[in-house]
């Protein structure tokens, strides 16, 4: 399973001043990274890729972890579920670059 989440801390430190909000961030990325899972962080949500019950497992374990540090937390999750797929963290993004025949990131 390939998992595409975002959990976001509401009521909490805000403004270029503020650390709050990323501290908490922080606080996830440490219960994905220390997961085992095959993951990427992205600007605005992380992918995940592992079984479906271990990556459910994480996903909810940061929303919980959140919800202990904000008042509110809203969490947003896209699955793809693909029987017998593996190495899709990578592979959709190799696939579609190898059909534009470059890789498509640009800092």
């Amino acid at each position: 399973m390939l998992a595409s989440f975002s959990v976001v801390p509401m009521g909490v430190g805000e403004g270029v001043a503020s650390d709050g909000v990323k501290q908490i961030v922080a606080e996830a990325l440490a219960i994905v990274d220390n997961s085992g899972l095959s993951y990427q962080l992205g600007p605005m949500h992380t992918v995940v890729e592992g079984p479906q019950e271990k990556v459910l497992e994480v996903i909810l374990q940061c929303h919980r972890r959140v919800l202990e540090l904000a008042p509110r937390v809203l969490t947003s999750i896209t699955l793809d579920d693909r029987k017998g797929a593996t190495d899709r963290l990578h592979g959709k993004v190799r696939d579609v670059e190898q059909i534009l025949g470059k890789p498509l990131s640009r800092p």
